[in-house]
This record gives structure tokens, C-alpha cells and sequence, in this order.
């Protein structure tokens, strides 16, 4: 290659790609603090909590942003309560209540007419206390949550970082670290119901959830129809590097619901599940950190995109009234693929102990019946639970390296 050409393309790919591993570094940073034994899991309200907020504020003070949560604090305290097994719907309910945790509130003032928020849940699971945890040993074990969701929050200190710096200035940024999203929602909920007071209203909120372990099937991003603008946008907007699953609903499993629900336009970003969720063995050393890195950048060409398009209308949408979600009493104890985009639900983790596991169904089988019933999708898999109670002995159908085959399975 001619000497000159190589100097020209290393004067254009040096900035980014020294950016790029300053990027990577400080998510190694973060996440390596957030995700480490002495944070002993961050459970919401705990001293592992507070560490973790104080290493959250650290940065902000860094970058000079403005404190926005209790006066003059950057953090919003707020009660919350607890139940056994709170995202267990078959357990017995036990509460607790009268517990105080925290939310970390940073302000990026532009002077603008409206302010997006971008957000991630730093809480964890702890010692699995009060459940939740899919560990199957009995042995009490630290769950130091690295991609759930020490990635998340990491993403918005450094999306915090690159938009101090942006030439993005139609909106100003409010970055919410929320804590009780693993117990319920609770640190988003009392945010929606409390916003700081001096803040412009919001145009739109970003949630990361799970970003850090991005793999071959892409980047999940949810929301899409929550906005005539963004669903424009996403209609011709492509990622360099990974492929994107888009999905229309502004509900889900994590704080952007809170939003949805007071009629914010929202996206929500995910990786995809893995057989490390809600385990002991969520490290930090299991991360995708370029993986990481690539995402964070395809953010903030999203908000790049969304700078010049004013207030964004709020539109909602599908089935996000709940009235068409299924109520069912048995599970089969997997975790689904949900970036995954083919016919059927793709298994990404079995729990043991669990029918699936004792039907012998494993990771990567694609379930595409149980019973009668098709599971062409996972909301035709959540109907056909509906149709069986504990006891019920079905047949499953599943693929398995491109063939099928049927399991017998007992409720």
C-alpha cells in the first residue's frame, strides 16, 4: 500500500479507534468496581448499594454535572418494600416494608426547551435474599450482577462522558441510575411520580438493561413504536457492526416501563438473556466489551438522529394495556432467547430442577409446541402455559441441530 495512502487512513481511524479504546478501558473500569465481591451483589437499600452510588457519583462530580436529585444531593431516596420471590407469581407473598434505597440523579444542562433521560438500574440481587436468584445450589453465594446490570449502568456514565462533550444540544440529559428495579420497579416508579422540579419536560428516555453481552444475534431494542419519530428513524436506521431486533412495545421487564406508562416515548436496549442470569457466575470477566463499546456508540447516533426532531409525539402501542397478556400457573423453567428472530422460542438457559431440565430439553433447542399448541412466538408460548397446571404431562416440540424431535414434560 502506497506510504501516502496509509498515513491518510491512519489520521482518519487513529481518533476513533483511540476513543474507542478509551471507551472500552473505562467500561472495564466501572463495571469491574460495580461487579466486584465487596459490592457483596448491590442489593437495593444495603451498604453494597451505597458503594455503588457513591462510585456513580464520583464520576458525575467528575464531569461536572449538576446534582438533581434531593436538594442539593444527587440522590433521591425513596421507600420501597420487599416480597419473597417478587418476580415469582407461584411463591407466597411476604412483605416487608418501611425500607429506604436510593436513586442517582445527574443534570446536563444545555439550555434547552426539553430534556431526554438516559437510564439503567445499578441494584442487584445480593446474597438473593429476597429471591430471585435462578442459582440451583444451596450454598449462599454473592450475585454480583456484571451485565445485569453493572453494564447498564456503566453505558450511561460514558454515554454521560461523549454527550458532556456533544455538538447534540436540543435537548438537555438527565442520567438516572435507579435502584429496586430487581425488586419491582421501585426506583423508577418513584421517579416518574417525583421528577425534579426544575428539569424541562421530557422528550424521550433511553433504558439499558443487559448490554454487555452482545453476541452474533444482535442487539435487541424495544419501543420502536412508541413515537411516529422514531419508528421513521429506526425504519432506515442500521448498526455497523451487529444486527438489530426491533420490537414496537414500550413494555418490558425493566425501568422504561415506568415511563411507557406516563406517556413517554422510550427505547429500551438489551443483549439478550444468557445461562450466567440471575447466577452467581454474572462476572465481569464474561463481558463483551468492544461488544459493549459498539452499542453505546450506535446510542448516541440514535440521539444524534433525534436532536433536530423537536418534542417527539407519544403514540401507544400494541396490546400495552396488558389486557392481552396471558395469566399462567406453570413455567418450564427456561430462559428465552429473546433477541433471537425465528420461528419458535429459542432456549437460552435451562433451570435445574425445573421440567425443561428434567424433560432434557438444553440451551439453543427451539421450542415450537407444547401440547397442541404452537409456540411460533413468545407470545404464543406464554398462551400455550395458559392451557396447562402443575401435574399436566405434555409432549414439547423442539429443534435441535435443524431436526425435530418430541420431549414428554411434566407440569
Amino acid at each position: 500500500m502506497n506510504k501516502l495512502i496509509l498515513l491518510i487512513l491512519l489520521s482518519i481511524f487513529s481518533p476513533f479507534l483511540q476513543a474507542q479504546t478509551s471507551l472500552i478501558n473505562n467500561l472495564k473500569k466501572h463495571i469491574n468496581y460495580l461487579a466486584d465481591d465487596k459490592l457483596e451483589g448491590r442489593q437495593t437499600g444495603s451498604k453494597g448499594e451505597r458503594m455503588a452510588y457513591e462510585y456513580i457519583i464520583e464520576q458525575y462530580n467528575k464531569m461536572g454535572l449538576q446534582p438533581m436529585g434531593d436538594p442539593g444531593s444527587f440522590l433521591q431516596t425513596f421507600p420501597f418494600s420487599v416480597k419473597a420471590n417478587p418476580h415469582d407469581t407461584l411463591q407466597p407473598v411476604a412483605t416487608e416494608s418501611g425500607k429506604k434505597a436510593h436513586n442517582v440523579v445527574a443534570y446536563l444542562n444545555m439550555g434547552a426547551a426539553t430534556t431526554v433521560v438516559i437510564g439503567a438500574h445499578f441494584d442487584h440481587l445480593g446474597y438473593a435474599e429476597y429471591g430471585n436468584s435462578l442459582y440451583p445450589g444451596k450454598e449462599v453465594q454473592i450475585h454480583n450482577g456484571a451485565d445485569d446490570n453493572a453494564s447498564g449502568t456503566a453505558a450511561v456514565i460514558e454515554l454521560a462522558n461523549l454527550l458532556k462533550n456533544s455538538k447534540s444540544i436540543n435537548n438537555n440529559y438527565l442520567f438516572v441510575n435507579f435502584s429496586g428495579e430487581e425488586l419491582g420497579l421501585f426506583g423508577s416508579k418513584y421517579f416518574v411520580e417525583h421528577l425534579p422540579a426544575p428539569i424541562t419536560p421530557i422528550n424521550y428516555m433511553i433504558n439499558l438493561d443487559m448490554v454487555g453481552r452482545l453476541r452474533p444475534e444482535g442487539l435487541a431494542v424495544s419501543g420502536i413504536g412508541t413515537s411516529p419519530t422514531i419508528s421513521a428513524l429506526f425504519n432506515h436506521l442500521q448498526a455497523d457492526s451487529f444486527l438489530l431486533k426491533k420490537t414496537e412495545s414500550g413494555i418490558g421487564p425493566s425501568d422504561h416501563t415506568s415511563f411507557y406508562l406516563k406517556n413517554y416515548p422510550v427505547l429500551f436496549f438489551f443483549t439478550g438473556a444468557h445461562s450466567d442470569y440471575h447466577k452467581p457466575s454474572d462476572d465481569a470477566d464474561k463481558i463483551n466489551y468492544l461488544g459493549e463499546a459498539n452499542v453505546i456508540q450506535f446510542i448516541q447516533t440514535i440521539i444524534d438522529s433525534l436532536d433536530n426532531k423537536g418534542k417527539l409525539v407519544f403514540t401507544k402501542t400494541k396490546n400495552d394495556d396488558n389486557k392481552d397478556t396471558p395469566k399462567f400457573k406453570v413455567t418450564l423453567g427456561i430462559m428465552p432467547d429473546y433477541v433471537y428472530d425465528g420461528i419458535g422460542v429459542k432456549v437460552d438457559g435451562v433451570s435445574d430442577g425445573k421440567p425443561a431440565a428434567k424433560a432434557g430439553i438444553l440451551a439453543g433447542d427451539i421450542i415450537l409446541k407444547i401440547g397442541t399448541a404452537p409456540t411460533g412466538d413468545m407470545q404464543q408460548y406464554m398462551v400455550a402455559l395458559t392451557k396447562h397446571k402443575k401435574g399436566d404431562q405434555v409432549k414439547v416440540k423442539i429443534k435441535r441441530n435443524n431436526k425435530t424431535q418430541k420431549v414428554k414434560l411434566t407440569f
